[in-house]
């Protein structure tokens, strides 16, 4: 029998201990926090009170499931996985295998997207966005949490990844401002926004095997795959975000690891005359991991 408590074991603290100690002997980087967080979920727990209450008495039917969920962590499944959800910029998104899992590295495009969008509500602009694959709808809602007179659309070719995007949209108190449209990125569109923003497949297929398990394993393939050298879907947003985006909007794309260059290229090549200042954006590891482009205003 596992050392994580079942019903020899009827209290938090040493289930809690048991589980970190077999998440840590299964190599995660973060086992205490992953414990807890699990344990939070499986008991019904705040976090305050799972630590203010290592005496407390759970039942078995907590006590299993509990189990269950450690077992699949030390199989390797994302703790965000396995409770159903993900804290992005202070709010919670549910996740389903249908969409990607929303990371702090996708902070940067929100942010880059946000000064645009102030540049713009100083012209006096109520600012139209729209988020290009937008899978759970963390770059979205979370724009719209942050510019409270703006709407937004979301497209996304998959019908269960709306849906989840719906729900987040109204979890999050924004879905008066929200539409969601199924269509693959920009083809479904024809009305003109200030922001176009867009986290897309970028891995190039043959990389996709090498990725860490977590992702490769849990995340969609087509969230991930952005075929033969992971530009596939910037060939087509980039075009499409020329004809939909008003003079002074902005382009703004997460991009992966060495590939600025030849996105901020394309931009150049495809906006043509329309393209003004192209800029590369580094996250907070110093990676360039995000791509914008302005609309000329002339």
């Amino acid at each position: 029998m596992h050392d994580v408590a079942l019903a020899c074991e009827a209290t938090v603290g040493p289930a809690v201990a048991a589980a970190r100690r077999r998440i840590a002997a299964a190599g995660a980087q973060t086992p205490a926090l992953d414990a807890r967080v699990l344990a939070c979920r499986a008991f019904s727990l705040t976090t305050t009170r799972l630590i203010a209450e290592p005496e407390r008495t759970v039942g078995a039917t907590e006590l299993r499931r509990f189990e269950c969920m450690v077992e699949r962590r030390i199989a390797g499944e994302p703790v965000s996985r396995i409770i159903g959800e993900r804290e992005f910029r202070g709010l919670a998104f549910a996740l389903t295998p249908d969409v990607l899992d929303p990371r702090p590295d996708t902070e940067c495009v929100v942010e880059t997207a946000l000064r645009h969008a102030r540049r713009l509500m100083q012209a006096g602009e109520r600012i139209r966005l729209l988020d290009a694959g937008t899978g759970s709808g963390a770059i979205l809602v979370s724009l719209l949490a942050e510019l409270p007179t703006a709407f937004g659309v979301g497209t996304d070719r998959s019908h269960a990844a709306i849906l989840i995007a719906r729900q987040n949209a109204r979890a999050n108190r924004v879905a008066n401002r929200t539409m969601f449209v199924a269509g693959d990125w920009l083809d479904a569109i024809g009305c003109r926004f200030h922001l176009i923003v867009a986290n897309p497949p970028y891995v190039a297929t043959p990389e996709i095997a090498d990725l860490a398990r977590e992702v490769a394993a849990f995340d969609p393939r087509s969230a991930l795959d952005g075929g033969p050298d992971g530009l596939d879907a910037y060939r087509r947003i980039v075009p499409a975000a020329a004809r939909l985006l008003v003079p002074g909007g902005a382009l703004v794309v997460e991009v992966g690891a060495g590939q600025a260059d030849a996105v901020a290229e394309m931009m150049q090549r495809e906006m043509r005359g329309s393209c003004g200042e192209v800029e590369r954006v580094r996250d907070l590891a110093g990676i360039t991991r995000c791509v914008t482009a302005t609309v000329s205003e002339v």
